[in-house]
């Protein structure tokens, strides 16, 4: 059963949360992080990316860079732009994006319900990305990233968040972006006592996004129980931070692809070997957003079209029936030599908040086609998981994204 349990918080002063929070730090590559940071002093960014501090000729994974993140979290702990609540407690975060809200508790997850694999994963984790946060983690003794994760539905949960809601927030800011950000603490102790026993009813918790956060959390966690072989499972090192969401609330949006080259072909012959398991619609210049499951646009010189899979290459299975494994298993490998989308070259991928036209103003740039697909929904995602498989990678974008800082757990030197 799920060990989901109070934490002490460390949070911003709240006439300083909205200058604090900021955006996860794989949101943003280096040249992007450090013009974000500028003008933003009390950003979290500078902290979740700390080579922003040095010269481009720093090796942003060198020793310095995070003892320069451990450096800023603690001297503004001691200067109080953050606060450490008292007791243990749960809050909630709400996030509003486009008139749709979804709320979260925060809390911290045991590490050994992500070994023992009640905690479910979707996606593979990469070696280097989890390098960098475990040693963030490591040398800052501090979680400043929550793990998403999602719960289904409980009752009982949401009874408890509803009478929350009507108390007021510590935090209810508006950033940037438009996104509204709303916390409640929750420190009445029956209201603790019984979300602690809601999540121990559940036999699984999904992460949606955070693959990297939690299985860096995981390998401090181990790395500290080494170090403190008399450790009871008590101590904050065995658990990682997270906000957990009703999967009735989420949405997930297009993970759209931008490829390279046609390998050789020229348009003709490329729609020619399409059609071999597509249906190809000529659309021309109106950006094609597919509406069901099984429908793909093709964006490639200058002209839109619509691809409809054949059914004879549909499938039941869990992730072989998935849409992007339909494109890679059909399209992206054998016609244009994507063999490992995680490592090819000649792939990117763009999140479905930045719009279609974030496709064709690449392939005007810099690539030559573009596919955009129908969202993964979250019923497969939990199917996914549930059968103890992994997704293709970039199967699921979540909006709006959890923000840094607002939260931090502290564990034990």
């Amino acid at each position: 059963m799920a060990n989901v349990k109070p934490f002490q918080a460390i949070r911003p002063a709240s006439a300083l949360a909205a200058q604090v929070a900021a955006l996860p730090y794989d949101v943003y590559n280096r040249k992007e992080a450090e013009e974000k940071v500028k003008g933003h002093p009390l950003s979290f960014l500078n902290i979740d990316r700390p080579e922003t501090q040095f010269a481009s000729s720093v090796d942003m994974y060198d020793d310095r860079v995070y003892q320069k993140a451990r450096e800023m979290l603690n001297s503004e702990i001691e200067d109080g732009i953050f606060i450490q609540d008292q007791k243990k407690c749960y809050y909630l975060y709400e996030l509003t994006m486009d008139g749709r809200s979804q709320t979260g508790i925060a809390a911290c997850v045991s590490i050994d319900d992500y070994l023992h694999g009640i905690v479910k994963k979707h996606e593979e984790t990469r070696e280097e990305k989890e390098r960098d946060r475990i040693r963030h983690v490591d040398t800052c003794s501090a979680q400043t990233g929550p793990v998403f994760l999602i719960y289904k539905a409980n009752p009982v949960l949401t009874y408890i968040i509803r009478n929350i809601k009507e108390g007021l927030p510590v935090y209810d800011f508006t950033a940037d972006d438009g996104v509204r950000h709303t916390v409640w603490v929750i420190e009445d102790h029956l209201a603790i006592d019984a979300i602690q026993k809601a999540f121990a009813t559940m036999d699984s918790l999904y992460i949606a996004d955070g693959h990297h956060r939690a299985a860096s959390a995981l390998k401090v966690g181990l790395k500290r129980r080494r170090m403190h072989p008399g450790y009871d499972g008590t101590e904050a090192f065995n658990y990682f931070m997270a906000v957990l969401f009703p999967d009735d609330q989420m949405k997930i949006m297009d993970y759209n692809r931008l490829v390279r080259h046609l390998n050789g072909m020229t348009k003709e012959q490329f729609l020619q070997r399409i059609s071999n398991e597509f249906v190809v619609e000529y659309v021309g210049d109106q950006a094609v957003s597919p509406e069901k499951k099984g429908v793909f646009g093709l964006y490639l010189e200058n002209q839109w079209y619509r691809l409809t899979a054949k059914a004879r290459i549909a499938s039941g299975d869990v992730v072989d029936g998935l849409d992007v494994s339909v494109l890679q298993h059909y399209l992206l490998e054998p016609l244009l030599g994507i063999k490992d989308p995680r490592t090819d070259p000649d792939i990117e991928f763009v999140g479905g908040i930045r719009g279609l036209e974030e496709l064709e103003r690449r392939c005007h740039e810099d690539m030559s086609l573009a596919f955009s697909l129908h969202p993964t929904s979250i019923e497969e995602l939990l199917a996914v998981a549930d059968a103890g498989r992994l997704m293709p990678p970039k199967s699921t974008w979540f909006e709006p994204k959890l923000r840094s800082g607002l939260f931090i757990h502290k564990i034990e030197e």
